[in-house]
């Protein structure tokens, strides 16, 4: 029995998580079902894309992912299965999916098209997930769609280059449980423009010269402790999806604050690296 995965902006107060699973087992009693969150800020399709884009590789292949952040049909936003690396995704033409496949060629999408079917209000249930169980019954995709062209791209979310390739600006797409802001910068961009230079980093008033591996980075254990820089400090990293991100070292969020409170950054907000 395949895997089905559950990313949604539903939170936890409401009804909808608890009844889209009873629908699930009600089709599949046996079914696996993965909660992979339900904490995504509304209709943020950039945050839905970059956590189930962090997550979906860990899972088997042959999963079925499910994604209820703006969902609803439209002539705009059609209901779609794109199979692609292994992996079926099912929701709405909005963008999440051409974030979460940018780097690969679909193998296969569909438009869903159930006959007697109507969307209402709760496209998830009534539609998405009749197709997750059909697929994860193992059936044929053509059985409940026709084949498509046009997945959405959201180009405004790709960083610039700019000041004749010394300059990349960005823009933060995540901002985690810790406060942590994720920018849309990737490893591999800041390295093919860095070309060995020095460089540095503006977030709002913030300048950081120097990018981590790991958060604790930030402390040369060569000093005496009193010396070092630690807790509180803001610090840049690549972190483990390959971004550059922002930190305040061993911050708590919901007390002292984070990075993205402590340094006044909020989604889509400009992050600047200048090659020196």
């Amino acid at each position: 029995m395949a895997i089905i995965t559950l990313t949604t902006d539903f939170g936890y107060k409401d009804h909808y998580v608890g009844a889209v699973k009873g629908a699930i087992l009600s089709s599949l009693p046996d079914a696996n079902i993965v909660d992979i969150s339900h904490a995504v800020s509304p209709f943020n399709v950039q945050e839905c894309a970059y956590i189930l884009k962090n997550a979906y590789p860990s899972f088997p292949k042959g999963s079925v992912h499910v994604i209820g952040v703006d969902s609803e049909i439209s002539p705009e936003n059609e209901h779609l299965v794109v199979y692609v690396d292994g992996h079926y995704f099912v929701g709405a033409n909005s963008g999440v999916i051409s974030l979460i496949t940018s780097e690969m060629q679909p193998e296969q999408i569909v438009e869903i098209n159930l006959p007697n079917s109507a969307s209402g209000s709760f496209p998830l249930m009534n539609i998405f997930i009749p197709v997750a169980c059909h697929i994860a019954r193992g059936g044929k995709l053509e059985v409940i769609g026709r084949p498509f062209e046009g997945l959405k791209e959201l180009r405004d979310f790709e960083p610039r280059i700019i000041n004749e390739g010394k300059t990349i600006s960005g823009n933060v797409i995540y901002i985690d449980n810790y406060g942590n802001v994720v920018t849309n910068i990737q490893k591999s961009l800041f390295e093919a423009y860095r070309n060995g230079r020095s460089f540095e980093i503006i977030a709002r008033t913030t300048k950081i010269g120097e990018v981590y591996q790991s958060y604790n980075g930030i402390i040369n254990y060569n000093l005496d402790r009193n010396q070092r820089k630690g807790a509180g400090d803001a610090l840049a990293l690549f972190n483990s999806a390959g971004y550059v991100e922002l930190a305040i070292y061993k911050s708590d969020l919901n007390s002292v604050g984070g990075a993205s409170t402590l340094l006044g950054l909020n989604y889509r907000d400009t992050v600047t690296i200048n090659f020196l």
